[in-house]
């Protein structure tokens, strides 16, 4: 049985529906993310699991009961916001034990749990502190500390990194990881960031424009896209032009702009003449410097348009016929080598069979 289930949920702002009709189960002890652009409804489905708001239709249950009616300080849930929402009066200790103390907890309980969770999540020396006198990085430890000590089923994380540099978050995306193992509370996490998601994420749920696009895990979603929406706004991807010429029990033979005859894996519900985009992602492509008196067979000719260099991998521009671009991926692994083609360099490509896929619109 699952921890959270949501139910055919709906939530509009006058005729705009923020959530629509979304159906979803979370699993006890899972870090599961609702991952989209702005404006996707991700928010809004948090604050109404929160209790925060309450959908228009539709249910959520916890444990198989509705729960719909209870307010957010009945719910064994715990909200961490990007602001932290610390108090500026209280030190460390005094903010991470204020759940405790609203809960009626002795003193001897509080100083005990608060000793432990200053532990657990390595702030003990900053016990006196207040928040001003903490970087961003400790004020987000302080906020998941008070999400957590009161053992909550289920902590709520909306955009908890968002306010902090990439080097930053990038440490904390790891004690997240950490935390979230080590407490074995159930996490729904709330970010546009794509790398963030799947880096932490169990599951992750694609949401666009109120509704689920993708549930599955990060891997999956990132190599086996179900739509063309999900492939373009996961990481990096070629776009191509495209009809389908032939279908066989295995494959699509697509007719792709400027490139010719292409194979791709088959594709449920595709038709012989369907237009769409071959898509594929840019560390799929082999580049080689091309050799006039080799064989190319199955490689498409171009000459390197431009290229960024981003320290460990280098994305290469590729000119191909009738100024078609295309991206391509390099691993920097030589030792002050920025690149390894200069512009106009000639170049062939080409990449396995099964690494495109095919979408129709």
């Amino acid at each position: 049985m699952s921890l959270i289930e949501i139910r055919n949920v709906t939530k509009r702002f006058g005729r705009f529906a923020a959530v629509d009709d979304v159906s979803l189960k979370i699993e006890t002890g899972e870090f599961f993310t609702l991952l989209g652009p702005s404006g996707c409804g991700k928010t809004t489905l948090l604050r109404m699991i929160a209790g925060f708001d309450a959908p228009d239709t539709g249910q959520i249950l916890l444990d198989n009961e509705d729960i719909i009616s209870v307010p957010p300080e009945k719910r064994p849930f715990h909200t961490v916001f990007q602001s932290y929402a610390l108090f500026p009066h209280m030190t460390v200790a005094g903010n991470i034990g204020f759940p405790l103390k609203m809960a009626g907890k002795s003193s001897e309980e509080i100083e005990q749990r608060v000793t432990r969770t200053l532990a657990e999540v390595e702030l003990s020396q900053f016990s006196d502190r207040y928040p001003h006198e903490l970087s961003g990085g400790q004020r987000q430890r302080v906020a998941f500390a008070r999400g957590l000590i009161n053992e909550p089923r289920l902590l709520l994380l909306d955009e908890p990194l968002g306010a902090l540099d990439e080097k930053l978050r990038e440490n904390m995306q790891r004690e997240l990881i950490n935390l979230q193992a080590d407490a074995g509370v159930t996490f729904i996490y709330v970010t546009h960031a794509q790398n963030e998601a799947l880096a932490l994420s169990h599951r992750i749920a694609v949401m666009n424009r109120g509704r689920i696009e993708q549930v599955d895990t990060s891997a999956t979603i990132y190599n086996f896209p179900v739509n063309r929406f999900v492939a373009d706004f996961i990481g990096k991807i070629n776009l191509l032009d495209a009809q389908v010429m032939a279908i066989s029990t295995q494959h699509l033979t697509l007719n792709v702009n400027h490139l010719g005859k292409i194979r791709v894996p088959l594709k449920a519900s595709v038709n012989v003449n369907d237009k769409g985009v071959m898509a594929i992602r840019p560390e799929q492509i082999n580049i080689t410097a091309l050799d006039p008196n080799a064989q190319n067979d199955g490689k498409r000719v171009g000459r390197i348009r431009d290229f960024l260099y981003i320290g460990d991998v280098t994305t290469y521009i590729i000119e191909l016929a009738d100024q078609v671009h295309i991206e391509a991926l390099l691993a920097n692994s030589v030792p002050g080598q920025a690149q390894r083609f200069e512009i106009g360099d000639q170049v062939a490509i080409n990449w396995q069979e099964n690494a495109a896929h095919f979408f129709p619109d």
